[in-house]
């Protein structure tokens, strides 16, 4: 029996393979199968990879391949831009040359985020290379578009141009972090409260996420001093510059004052926001909802676990605020096992190492107790600490854990209530993500408005990388891959270019059939 070739297309490209021929004995009948024989090029199955790394004089049917560019990872990030409308915004606000760095930046910065000087080698080794060879990508050229990104309202218009395209009318999550830097030339740098390094100045970013899409739609930046309380007026004032109505604002505590309750009450603004215990009457009203909290009228189940919410009202000179008191036992204990183990090692902490002679105990005592100092008395021994842990403190900490107040305005029970706002992790995600995943840590720019340009490249490359994040979830892929895992997965599709200037497309693996299949993406 002779056997036969032929073409499949697959996803628009020909494909050649060897149709076999054989006898059953089982079955007693002729079955066939199929040879992978390679890519149709010009007539003749080419096999792509084999050719790559094929031997000095060995040649192909069309030509030698001259070079191969990294393509793969870049499908799914050109999709998102696309569909997000990114590119078509950015063009929107600069001329094609200034657009087509700002994306080759940012798409750096989710696949493989390198020092700007380094960005041309990056970028000569991509795909993209192919379509724009002559494309500016000195760190010179870089530094100055950032510049003049951030000394000009280009990234506020295109948050609005955003903003508009997505109808974002929904849940916004928002939250502040802290950037560090080491340089001395940016103005914007101020010793705060820090979440990174407390030894560094920083700038503060703000972030607006919206819930739904799953993606960043608005930042703002602060000096380094400003706390987290005084940004909502302004945050507010800028969503509605944005013509974004009818929305909702889930915050962390860090937002929680009765000023800010005020304003949002006053501009009739429905809000999610979790108490703190700085206010007096917070205390009380928590003192009065744990006499009994555990009441069976108060016993729900949440995700399968049981859970008590009481109903409170928090009732202050200018307003009238409702909330939830709720009662988690699992959390109970998860808070208590990781509290005492903390104030051991605290405790241990600061009574291990001498006390410096040139220094204040006090100083010392609090740089190494931090937000544990309230818990410890101490006294000094032979140039060490000796601490002692104060009781009450602790006990009125302990009869608090598993134990917290939601405040909310607008038509919302108890589940909707604490649903919104464990989801509202997302911003601390994207806030890793940026910092860890996109690498806008440290910052190493030397003025305010490169530095505001820097972090505009990367607020829209945490918009694609949490848009693929998203466009995981909703696919079943992310049950198997991470971002990263997937990002080298698809890597290893590559761009073949041929001494004859054709450009071809290296062989698709299941797995990456698989991937682009799901998520529709065509290579």
């Amino acid at each position: 029996m002779k056997s036969t070739l032929r073409i499949k297309k697959i996803n628009g490209i020909e494909y050649w393979y060897e149709d076999i021929p054989y006898y059953d004995t089982e079955k007693k009948q002729i079955r066939h199968r199929s040879k992978y024989l390679g890519k149709n090029v010009n007539g003749k199955p080419v096999r792509v990879r084999d050719a790559v790394n094929a031997n000095e004089g060995m040649l192909l049917p069309s030509s030698k391949p001259l070079k191969a560019y990294n393509y793969g990872e870049l499908i799914p990030l050109q999709k998102i831009i696309e569909e997000l409308s990114i590119g078509e915004f950015l063009g929107d606000l600069l001329n094609e040359k200034d657009r087509n760095i700002a994306l080759a930046i940012a798409m750096n910065r989710i696949t493989r985020p390198v020092a700007m000087y380094n960005v041309r080698s990056w970028y000569e080794n991509s795909a993209l290379f192919l379509n724009n060879p002559e494309l500016p990508l000195k760190s010179q050229n870089i530094s100055k578009l950032l510049d003049k990104m951030g000394d000009s309202d280009i990234p506020s218009t295109f948050i609005g141009k955003m903003l508009r395209n997505l109808g974002t009318n929904r849940t916004l999550m928002y939250d502040l972090t802290s950037l560090s830097s080491h340089s001395q030339l940016i103005n914007l740098l101020e010793y705060g409260y820090s979440r990174d390094d407390p030894e560094l100045p920083q700038i503060n970013l703000s972030m607006v996420l919206d819930k739904d899409k799953g993606i960043p739609v608005m930042y703002d930046i602060y000096p380094g001093s400003i706390v987290d309380v005084t940004t909502l007026k302004n945050t507010i004032k800028k969503i509605e510059a944005y013509e974004v109505n009818d929305y909702a604002l889930v915050m962390d505590r860090g937002f929680f004052s009765t000023g800010n309750i005020e304003e949002l009450l006053h501009e009739k603004i429905p809000f999610i926001m979790p108490a703190t215990m700085m206010l007096k009457s917070v205390k009380e009203l928590m003192s009065l909802a744990q006499k009994d909290i555990e009441s069976p009228e108060y016993l729900h189940k949440f995700n399968k676990k049981p859970i008590f919410v009481k109903p409170v009202v928090l009732e202050e000179a200018n307003f009238k605020v409702n909330g939830y008191c709720f009662y988690d036992p699992k959390r109970e204990v998860e808070e208590k096992s990781t509290f005492y183990s903390c104030l051991y090692d605290v405790k241990e902490h600061i009574e291990k190492a001498k006390i410096p002679a040139w220094r204040k105990a006090e100083d010392v005592f609090k740089e190494r107790a931090r937000d544990m100092a309230s818990f410890y008395s101490w006294e000094i021994v032979e140039n060490h600490f000796t601490i002692i842990i104060k009781k009450n403190a602790v006990s009125q900490r302990i009869n608090r854990m598993g134990k917290f107040i939601l405040f909310y305005n607008g038509e919302r029970d108890w589940m909707d209530c604490l649903t919104v706002y464990r989801e509202r992790d997302v911003v601390e995600k994207g806030f890793k993500t940026m910092k860890k995943d996109i690498q806008s840590l440290p910052l190493n720019t030397n003025k305010d408005s490169t530095t505001k340009g820097f972090i505009f490249i990367c607020f829209i490359g945490l918009m694609i990388r949490m848009r693929l994040l998203k466009m995981m979830k909703e696919t079943g892929i992310v049950e198997e891959y991470t971002v990263e895992s997937l990002l080298l997965e698809l890597e290893k599709v590559r761009k073949i270019k041929m001494q004859n200037g054709e450009v071809i497309v290296t062989e698709i693996t299941r797995k990456q059939k698989d991937i682009l299949a799901k998520m529709e993406l065509c290579a």
